[in-house]
């Protein structure tokens, strides 16, 4: 019935709805977030990585953190998981949010921001310090009605940093990004710009700014590993893309105040992100990992990181919803080019028929030749789950992805059910072993 709803009334009575909401919210909260340090981060991958990473090592370094992301909350020692299905939850929820934070003694807040959750005002007065820029792929491009659009709606987050009423305003970009220069437009008081050493600039580095770039990176079935100047910097995440999330979060220790050596010591002490190549251990001899990726350049990442060494058996979706319907073949030519064995199955179908998103998958397989032999269709999540862990062998590697720390599977009707692919994977696992 809310879906039917939602479709019925005009998107700008939805975007002022929740503009009001959030003025009503920052009235009756006393505007919480000018008692805070505000960190948004923004862009199409990484952003869950970049805010939990940020606030375990603001943690750390003895600051008093909030967060909120789609894998989490978090006020000081309080951590809850994010059960809304949703990135930035509405109704005013972020300035309850903050001024909880504020009642807790928090100085500083961490917020993933979403180009929806921008579009849709819910970010409207929060006042931010700092706006990071993680990177740009195609994504919610139906939702926005093109490219340029879905930039433009990441871009708000740094014209609100603009317009804060911050003395001192701070923004984060990655410079190796093609974008780069459309989020360097903005300004800001002070500019931090980070890379790696063989990616080439893709926008003109402000005279003020402060370059973050990293050399000797290393990546391997252990983690990765690279410098900042003279201080090593060495992580069990995998995956090259976490180089860049990494730099990131330095970059913003870097306008905290943190060195780079505290820092390199507290990066070091995190293990492991829920949801995030998260790899869930067994006895097996087998590698099984969950991850969130739901964009074609999240996956392709992600195989890269897990694929070099090792046969992947990919148990693969696509969200439902009409969400990014273009982008599910495109995802079915990515996992041809990575994965030996493949099971396409249900991922959050909401009103649409399973058989047709699978099929939209599919398509991109048969485009690209892949051998019927070698994939097959399984509708029930968990039984692809438990079918791809049965199959495995020893040394080689399960990579389930799209849904990663999510609890909830959104089905017709706008219901939810309980879920986690972690849980049926420990599960799976254990019969195995039997």
């Amino acid at each position: 019935m809310r879906g039917v709803l939602r479709k019925l009334i005009p998107e700008i009575v939805i975007n002022k709805y929740h503009y009001l909401l959030a003025m009503s919210g920052a009235i009756f909260f006393r505007f919480p977030s000018r008692k805070l340090k505000v960190i948004g981060v923004t862009g199409t991958n990484g952003k869950s990585t970049v805010v939990y990473l940020l606030a375990k090592m603001l943690t750390a370094a003895g600051y008093k953190v909030a967060s909120s992301s789609s894998i989490e909350f978090q006020i000081g020692d309080k951590v809850w998981p994010n059960e809304f299905k949703m990135t930035m939850p509405g109704r005013a929820f972020l300035q309850s949010f903050l001024a909880k934070a504020v009642k807790a003694g928090c100085t500083h807040v961490v917020i993933e921001v979403t180009s929806e959750g921008l579009v849709q005002n819910r970010h409207a007065f929060v006042d931010f310090d700092t706006a990071i820029f993680t990177n740009l792929s195609p994504e919610h491009i139906e939702r926005h009605g093109g490219y340029v659009k879905y930039r433009e709606a990441k871009g708000v987050l740094f014209r609100a940093l603009a317009k804060s009423n911050k003395k001192i305003k701070t923004s984060i970009i990655n410079l190796a990004d093609p974008k780069a220069q459309y989020f360097l437009s903005f300004g800001a008081d002070r500019i931090f710009v980070y890379r790696k050493h063989d990616q080439e600039p893709r926008a003109a580095i402000p005279q003020a700014a402060q370059e973050v770039i990293s050399q000797n990176e290393q990546v391997n079935a252990s983690g990765i590993d690279f410098n900042i100047a003279t201080t090593k910097y060495q992580s069990s995440l995998r995956g090259d893309l976490n180089i860049e999330n990494m730099l990131a979060v330095i970059s913003a220790g870097i306008s905290e105040g943190l060195s780079l050596d505290s820092m390199a010591k507290i990066l070091q002490e995190i293990k492991e992100i829920p949801g995030r190549l998260e790899q869930i251990p067994n006895k097996k001899g087998i590698n099984v990992f969950v991850d969130y990726a739901h964009t074609p350049a999240a996956l392709e990442s992600v195989y890269q990181a897990l694929g070099a060494n090792s046969v992947l058996i990919c148990v693969l979706g696509a969200a439902g919803g009409g969400r990014d319907k273009w982008k599910r073949p495109e995802m079915g030519k990515i996992a041809v080019r990575y994965c030996q064995k493949i099971i396409l199955t249900n991922e959050d179908p909401y009103d649409e028929d399973p058989v047709k998103i699978i099929a939209e998958i599919e398509a991109g397989l048969k485009e690209s030749n892949f051998k019927k032999e070698n994939y097959e269709i399984m509708i029930d999540r968990k039984a692809a789950i438990v079918k791809a862990i049965s199959i495995a062998r020893s040394g080689e590697t399960v990579i389930i992805t799209g849904k990663g720390s999510e609890s909830l599977m959104a089905v017709a009707a706008g219901k939810k059910i309980s879920w986690d692919d972690r849980q049926i994977a420990v599960k799976a696992l254990r019969e195995a072993d039997k």
